[in-house]
């Protein structure tokens, strides 16, 4: 794969069906691909590039140097919409490749550029 996204994926205890929806269409339409001026202007679909996806237990580190997993989905939970999620990529014209949900994988990447997009879906519901 030339380029495209790299999509970490975590899902929490209160996460909905409605919020893989919108987190996937949100992907899908971010501009993050540079155009012939050289401005971050394009979608993913608009540039022709992949999202490679993989599920990842969702932590937080508000308190002390240990992540909390108190928010995370059970596996039971979060595979469905992880599988929603990936369902709706690929509805947007994204070629998706995937992970293994839930398991030990080693992923290496290469950065292009100094962006990280964080996508929360909890925006929507406000």
């Amino acid at each position: 794969m030339d380029s495209g996204y790299v999509l970490l994926v975590g899902i929490t205890h209160s996460d909905t069906q409605a919020d893989a929806v919108y987190a996937a269409k949100k992907i899908a339409g971010l501009r993050l691909f540079e155009d012939e001026d050289g401005k971050m202007n394009r979608s993913i679909e608009e540039a022709g590039q992949r999202a490679v996806d993989f599920s990842s237990p969702c932590t937080e580190t508000l308190k002390g140097r240990r992540p909390s997993f108190v928010e995370a989905a059970r596996p039971e939970q979060a595979e469905p919409l992880w599988l929603k999620f990936n369902e709706e990529l690929t509805s947007h014209g994204l070629q998706v490749e995937t992970g293994v949900f839930g398991a030990m994988m080693d992923v290496q990447l290469v950065n292009d550029g100094p962006v990280t997009i964080i996508v929360d879906s909890d925006g929507a519901k406000k």
